[in-house]
């Protein structure tokens, strides 16, 4: 029996992270995951600078940016914004490109050694008001005064517990990932760009092209069923298949090669039900997914631990026992909850002004169209201040609808 206060189950991010922020904290704590390098999956591929700025909060930035690679320091770092085929803004870049393995492994790295590293697969939990037991696949049992559960979309250990997972959104959202290099230039005129779609009928929430490394990485959202003939085509003839799908993006690009496999994910939405128990807390997918299109999840994964380990663990180890009514205060800290709803709303407010006809999502559309391309004449006019503070306020206004909806 090895004896610990906390116990994490899943080294994926939000495992890794928690793992890093209650180890450099003191706290005895164990990390328990059957890879010990974390493998290549397709989730997160870079982080934008509302995530960075919660990744500040955890203490961790300083040892995971390095590790990305920064939009803003190549191609004179302008990251050219696209609608309707028409190029309408080059604003400074913002976009820290990194494979989801890699920033895994970057975050493992930042765990202390005074965490042990148990390579297994946890096969079997028993929570109560007092100590909660971890029966693992190498033999070994773990005695926790709490669990942490960042397994992700596994649903095994969950179903021990009577934890239900309650899926809203089956295949959200698809995400299609690859690398692109130009055919007749050795680079790109643009540091990154992301490109809105020129038709509803597509069923596409955009093109974002960054840097990772030497390579530029593409990802494609789109809402579209994993039978679609779309999806076979795309890995069969890409770069047709772009161009078809985007005629206008050759004014950007030119001429462009596929160089690595295409890679394929959907996304699922679900939240969980009957979590509100002793001794165990979820967190991250394990708790409720995100759609990738929105670009909210890996925000949600920081703040989910930073709000864990920066306030509530801390606090409950602090008295005795783990009954559900401490578990509670994590589930309904405000700032938890503000940013799940903002996720989740904007999820859904996406998909609809991408593919919905509707005469508000089509006035929408184009507001948003001619907003831009006002920032965009406001910053090559050498208004730079202006463009920067309306395209704050946008965002901002935008944070704040979503919590008035939500």
């Amino acid at each position: 029996m090895t004896d610990t206060d906390v116990a994490i189950i899943g080294g994926g991010l939000a495992g890794s992270t928690a793992a890093a922020m209650l180890g450099r904290a003191g706290i005895r704590t164990m990390l328990i995951d059957p890879h010990r390098i974390y493998p290549p999956d397709l989730r997160c591929e870079k982080l934008e600078g509302g995530q960075v700025s919660i990744l500040c909060k955890t203490g961790l930035a300083d040892a995971i940016l390095p590790s990305t690679t920064f939009d803003g320091d190549t191609r004179g770092g302008k990251a050219w914004v696209a609608r309707f085929g028409h190029l309408v803004d080059q604003r400074p870049g913002g976009q820290h490109g990194i494979l989801y393995d890699d920033l895994v492994n970057a975050m493992r790295a930042a765990v202390p050694p005074s965490v042990p590293f148990t390579v297994a697969k946890a096969t079997g939990l028993t929570i109560g008001n007092d100590l909660q037991q971890v029966a693992l696949s190498n033999g070994t049992n773990i005695s926790a005064r709490l669990i942490v559960l960042a397994h992700g979309l596994s649903v095994a250990l969950k179903d021990q517990v009577g934890i239900e997972r309650v899926v809203t959104s089956p295949c959200h959202s698809i995400t299609i990932a690859f690398d692109i290099k130009p055919r007749q230039a050795t680079a790109f005129n643009f540091a990154s760009l992301t490109y809105y779609p020129e038709r509803t009928a597509d069923r596409m929430a955009y093109l974002t092209l960054f840097p990772i490394r030497t390579s530029m990485r593409a990802n494609l959202m789109v809402y579209r069923n994993m039978d679609d003939p779309l999806l076979q085509k795309i890995r069969r003839h890409p770069e047709q298949s772009l161009f078809e799908l985007m005629p206008n993006l050759h004014r950007l690009t030119g001429e462009i090669e596929v160089s690595s496999p295409v890679k394929i994910r959907p996304a699922d939405l679900y939240v969980s039900k009957g979590h509100r128990q002793p001794g165990i807390v979820l967190v991250g997918d394990a708790f409720a997914t995100s759609c990738p299109a929105a670009g909210t999840g890996t925000g949600k994964v920081f703040n989910d631990v930073e709000r864990l380990c920066n306030i509530h663990i801390p606090n409950w180890l602090a008295t005795p026992g783990m009954p559900a009514d401490k578990i509670e205060q994590f589930y309904n800290d405000p700032v938890k909850c503000d940013y799940d709803a903002a996720s989740s709303s904007f999820a859904y407010q996406l998909r609809s002004i991408s593919i919905d006809d509707g005469f508000n999502w089509r006035l929408q559309r184009y507001l948003r169209f001619i907003v831009r391309a006002m920032i965009g004449t406001a910053r090559q006019l050498g208004m730079i201040a202006v463009a920067d503070q309306v395209a704050s306020e946008g965002l901002a206004q935008r944070v704040r609808s979503l919590a008035n909806r939500a």
